[in-house]
């Protein structure tokens, strides 16, 4: 056949049916996934970089304006406290209007805001350009987690999120080396300005090759030639076009047709997920921020100089990244039950570093082992906060999860600064901080409880909680 025939051939070729969930669960290795992959690090680094920057500037801040604890515990609340309400906001806006357009908008947002920072001249003001700044951040990972674990087989979700949100921790991780670089000659405000520029310079990026979810625009019934495109990358002899029926079977028109309400999240075996995922999250949120806020100034009130204090926070964040890694696989095969692992090795060495009488090598090695299981939780939290919920609600489902966990972020920054302020001994705080992963450690056995006794329903009258376990690759949430 002539490729003139072969064109017209295709022409006349009559609509065909097409399970957007299947194309996508029997996709190899391909460059589409992998650039989308690529650009969801890149995204999540700065968010982590601009996230985790005022912990590291804080010293210089409170030198500035005189700031004692309990004002800087303040400072750092004011961006959780918007960084929550930016997850609720932006989730809802991405499962209204996309996640792509509310990505790039996120993105673009706490560029300006971060340059918005570094020309705030009191602090007062610098408390209301961060509050608008953690708004722009809260809302992005949750579009990101969304849009990746929509375009990936089930078997690899956790682990695409977990390789997504390293760029997050490495972003915090070079937050503290740039800080040391820049904040002593150039003012700490220089940090902030870098930031912005260069995630301004990001969004460009971002436009030109960021695409939309085609679940999540099959599930909406929207722009079907962009489905096309996208299906056609994932598997390029399909030969998908515009004019085809784009489907997502394992989710109901119900779960589409309606707004959302907060009460999709509890409903059937939703209830129980999702206030046990808000629990863990509430847990291991309050450990990573009392670290990241309060581990710069922590660590010097301990004993060690502004540069080693700086240093053994962000090698705490590497390590962290690195238990990340190893736990990824794990959670994909296993669930939750391997993300308890972290928080109960983490907690007999918090009680160590508060209660033993040891050395500030030995303090350092606690702290690096200890942070890191902290870490690896949070890492894994953000692994398995979406995969739980069908595509018209992934993106508030998520959000959520990602808001209300800032009820520790926020309240750890608060707590810290005033126990700061009394005449408590440094190294208690830690006693206080085993709590956090202990609280962590019981939910997710508890959700890992739960998830098996879905899976065992014989005659569950509810959809079935998304398979993790490769063996059931052939399924889709």
């Amino acid at each position: 056949m002539s490729a003139a025939a072969a064109s017209m051939h295709e022409a006349a070729r009559s609509p065909v049916d097409i399970d957007v969930a299947e194309v996508i669960e029997r996709q190899r290795p391909n460059g589409f996934v992998i650039r989308l992959i690529l650009l969801s690090w890149t995204v999540t680094f700065f968010d982590g970089f601009d996230m985790l920057l005022i912990s590291f500037v804080a010293p210089y801040i409170r030198e500035e304006y005189g700031a004692d604890a309990v004002t800087l515990g303040q400072l750092f609340a004011c961006g959780t406290f918007g960084a929550m309400l930016g997850g609720i906001a932006f989730g809802w806006l991405g499962d209204r209007f996309g996640r792509r357009p509310m990505i790039i908008a996120s993105v673009a947002a706490f560029g300006l805001s971060s340059i918005a920072i570094a020309l705030v001249g009191s602090m007062s003001a610098l408390m209301v350009a961060r509050f608008v700044n953690g708004i722009t951040l809260g809302g992005l990972m949750p579009l990101a987690w969304a849009l990746n674990i929509e375009y990936v087989p089930t078997r690899f979700r956790a682990t695409v999120v977990t390789v997504i949100m390293l760029g997050y921790t490495l972003g915090g991780v070079i937050a503290g080396p740039v800080t040391v670089w820049m904040a002593p000659s150039m003012g700490w405000q220089s940090v902030f300005l870098f930031s912005g520029l260069a995630t301004l310079l990001l969004v460009a990026l971002l436009l030109a090759t960021l695409p939309e979810s085609a679940r999540y625009l099959a599930v909406k019934n929207r722009s079907p030639e962009r489905i096309a495109k996208a299906l056609n990358a994932i598997e390029p002899g399909l030969g998908a076009r515009a004019s085809d029926r784009f489907g997502v079977p394992d989710e109901t028109p119900a779960e589409s047709a309606h707004a959302f309400r907060l009460s999709d999240l509890f409903k059937g075996h939703l209830r129980q997920i999702t206030l046990l995922i808000w629990l863990a999250y509430i847990g291991t949120s309050m450990a990573i921020f009392f670290k990241s806020s309060w581990g710069p100034i922590l660590f010097e009130e301990v004993g060690f100089t502004r540069t080693q204090a700086a240093m053994i926070t962000s090698a705490s964040s590497v390590a962290g990244a690195v238990a990340g890694l190893v736990l990824m696989r794990f959670t994909d095969r296993f669930g939750p039950i391997a993300i308890a692992v972290y928080p109960v090795v983490a907690i007999p060495l918090l009680l160590l570093m508060g209660l033993a009488d040891i050395g500030l090598a030995a303090f350092a090695a606690l702290t690096l082992v200890s942070m890191a299981m902290i870490s690896g939780t949070h890492v894994g939290m953000h692994s398995i906060s979406g995969i739980f919920y069908p595509s018209a609600i992934r993106a508030n489902g998520a959000g959520w999860a990602t808001s209300i966990a800032k009820i520790g972020s926020i309240s750890a920054p608060l707590i810290g600064g005033y126990l700061l302020a009394t005449s408590i001994a440094p190294r208690l705080l830690f006693v206080l901080l085993a709590a956090t992963p202990a609280l962590s450690a019981v939910a997710l056995l508890l959700l890992g409880r739960q998830q098996r006794r879905m899976r065992a329903a014989p005659d569950a009258a509810l959809p079935p909680i998304p398979a993790i376990p490769p063996a059931a690759a052939g399924q889709s949430s």
